[in-house]
């Protein structure tokens, strides 16, 4: 996997960040392509952005994700923090001690079935001696357990607990942090509130840990771009997100820091006081990831989620899927994030992760918004042309930072991938000399169409289109959310097909704009907030965060609000949505 590489440090902070994490790895290592294989259509992407090839103790290659991954106690199941590659067996200290011993043993988290199958899948390789020596024989394993997974249509929706239950890809040793003083799901000693997430990294020995996790990978690329920051916004990880980018931006300044903030569509505590808590996070979050970071982009699949509404599931034509299961709503967010990264992962003509939020961020607006159509459906037969031009005055994709209906909003900037539609296909196929029904069917390439197309939608915006053919996989253990009308490519058919026929792969139209909704979206989480009285909550503030400080914060929100205000009659629209 050669080649000339700008590396990306990721950084995952989070339990729902790193279900979103999980898939959008397994979604990369699933479609891995290696040097021996150089005529493969599909091979655009450079994995070595945001992967690195290493050596076990054995002298065996490996390639992980270059990573760097934090969550609760309790939170990793059968998963080792140290990871497998490396066989760290803990040898037993020598006892001085000559008296009796009483040995407790804790019963093995019970694995499911598809953990069983990769256990199984890297013992018969070992026992083989069939290691990733050549690139042909990383190829040929790859290709052998992708089979043997897809073959099994496993459903693990009842088998998922956290986010290592669907795991498939091996990580580094110094991947993984665990942060001791909390609990996983703990009702007491909650990571609840910004203040927690802050202070973490006070403690010397945290901050030193963190600090010899980034040396190490950091000081192993040849030119690194930037970092990928994806974080819970609200929770306490919000606050650690915030001294981590605020570490990241001092300490390598003039390197991109692209942040991400989720929130999930199903919250454990939906009592009031936990309500309001992850709008104060949402408060402090968005205003200091934003100040920190190159870009910053809040993604739910919850259409409430900045505000006290019952939660209200993002819609996706065509897929079936439960938005109170995080294996479910993370996958979508993963499939978006794996498309919207293209741009500064690909082999050819990429954008640097630097060029990227300079050209998103016009004016210093640095809250930008994510959408996708997951899958971009079309059929066989159909063209680009044909697909975009029935779309007429309809958005062509679902907003993933939901921020309430808005017509006829301006767009200062986007970046648009569409990948998973084939040369052929994206341009039309009429004859030369007929007139098609649409301007787009004249546009001599997949590009043209793609910007004809916007400049319609969004005359006034700076943009970057990138059409990539290679598909976003989704075979085992991404769930099996679409619904039947799409064979194993994700394109559309008449009738119904067979179990047998599970989607592997799926074209997805993305985008990251930076658009007048957001004003809608701060505006409306600083005049829900600004209602509360603060006194209420004393516990939010003895986390660490003053109540002078959030006060600041909340003037700053409404700031950031009004760089994004193009209609002043928005201020109306917004007041009288929020009366109750």
């Amino acid at each position: 996997m050669g080649g000339v590489c700008r590396e990306v440090l990721t950084l995952q902070l989070g339990h729902y960040t790193n279900f979103v994490g999980t898939h959008w790895w397994n979604i990369q290592d699933a479609a891995l392509c290696y040097d021996s294989d150089r005529s493969d259509t599909y091979s655009e992407i450079n994995n070595n952005v945001l992967f690195r090839e290493g050596q076990t103790l054995r002298g065996q290659p490996t390639y992980t994700p270059r990573l760097i991954l934090m969550d609760l106690k309790g939170s990793l199941s059968s998963l080792k923090q140290e990871g497998v590659l490396y066989g760290a067996s803990q040898a037993v200290p020598a006892l001085a001690w000559n008296g009796s011993l009483t040995v407790h043993k804790e019963d093995p988290v019970t694995k499911n079935q598809f953990l069983q199958q990769l256990n199984r899948l890297g013992t018969d390789a070992h026992s083989e001696n069939v290691t990733s020596t050549t690139a042909q024989g990383a190829e040929r394993s790859a290709a052998e357990r992708t089979f043997d997974l897809s073959q099994g249509a496993q459903r693990l929706e009842n088998s998922v607990r956290v986010w290592s239950d669907y795991l498939g890809v091996h990580l580094h040793p110094k991947t993984i942090s665990v942060i001791q003083q909390y609990n996983h799901n703990s009702t007491s000693n909650r990571f609840e509130a910004f203040g927690f997430g802050e202070k973490l990294l006070r403690d010397p020995t945290f901050l030193d840990d963190l600090e010899d996790r980034l040396h190490f990978y950091i000081e192993e690329c040849d030119y690194l771009q930037g970092f990928q920051v994806l974080c819970d916004l609200q929770d306490g990880f919000a606050g650690l997100a915030t001294k981590v980018v605020e570490l990241l931006h001092d300490e390598y300044g003039g390197k991109a820091i692209f942040t991400c903030g989720f929130a999930p569509t199903s919250y454990m505590d939906t009592g009031s006081m936990a309500t309001v808590y992850r709008l104060l996070n949402s408060v402090m979050g968005i205003v200091h990831l934003s100040s920190r970071s190159s870009a910053f982009c809040p993604m739910s699949l919850d259409s409430s989620f900045l505000g006290r509404k019952q939660v209200t599931p993002v819609p996706f034509p065509r897929v079936i899927y439960d938005a109170s299961l995080n294996y479910h709503s993370s996958a979508l967010l993963a499939t978006a994030l794996e498309t919207l990264s293209v741009p500064y992962r690909l082999q050819s003509n990429a954008m640097s992760l630097t060029q990227l939020t300079n050209a998103l961020t016009v004016s210093s607006r640095k809250v930008v918004t994510a959408s996708a159509a997951i899958p971009f459906a079309m059929k066989s037969t159909d063209t680009l042309p044909d697909v975009l031009a029935e779309q007429h005055a309809a958005s062509p994709w679902t907003p993933l930072t939901p921020y309430g209906e808005v017509k006829d909003v301006q767009c200062f900037a986007q970046s648009v991938v569409l990948r998973g539609v084939s040369r052929e296909q994206q341009i039309s196929n009429l004859p030369p000399g007929v007139k098609g029904p649409s301007i787009l069917h004249s546009c001599p390439s997949g590009e043209d169409v793609l910007e004809t197309f916007l400049q319609h939608h969004f005359p006034a915006a700076v943009r970057a289109i990138h059409l990539v053919q290679t598909p976003c996989r989704v075979t085992t253990p991404y769930p099996q959310i679409f619904s039947d009308s799409f064979n194993k490519r994700g394109q559309l058919v008449g009738g119904s097909l067979s179990s047998g026929n599970a989607v592997q792969s799926i074209p997805v139209l993305s985008a990251l704009q930076s658009t007048a909704t957001t004003y809608h979206g701060l505006h409306a989480l600083y005049h829900e907030v600004s209602r509360l009285n603060l006194q209420r909550f004393s516990t939010f503030f003895s986390a660490g965060t003053e109540l002078d400080d959030f006060r600041e914060a909340l003037e700053e929100l409404r700031t950031l609000a009004q760089c994004y205000r193009t209609n002043f009659e928005l201020d109306d629209l917004d007041d009288d949505s929020d009366e109750e």
